[in-house]
């Protein structure tokens, strides 16, 4: 599989962008946006199984929305009440039988 995420840019705290990872043969992988800020490790932001099953990081929860579309091979991160916090490099990830592969990210800075 693929990928190819964008999306990524400037906003002022409070504002909202949507990511999208384009994942030529996602279909039955499970779909996750990582984020990695300066000085810190990778975390996971928000992963869509294959199923259907959504988990969120806490620190995103009721702000962020991650959504699935197969037919599109796309995978979407709704980003609303962004908050500087929010800076970091994210990266569109797919996982299967033990396997990550993983996209170039697409930065993401809030500003205050």
């Amino acid at each position: 599989v693929q990928l190819q995420a964008s999306g990524g840019g400037l906003v002022q705290a409070g504002g909202s962008l949507r990511l999208s990872c384009l994942a030529v043969g996602m279909f039955r992988y499970d779909m996750g946006w990582y984020r990695q800020a300066p000085g810190k490790e990778r975390e996971l932001v928000a992963l869509i199984t294959s199923t259907g099953d959504i988990n969120y990081a806490d620190s995103v929860k009721g702000r962020f929305t991650i959504s699935r579309d197969n037919a599109k091979s796309t995978v979407y991160l709704q980003m609303n009440s962004l908050k500087p916090e929010d800076t970091a490099v994210y990266y569109c990830n797919a996982h299967k039988w033990k396997v990550d592969h993983w996209g170039a990210g697409t930065q993401v800075t809030v500003s205050s």
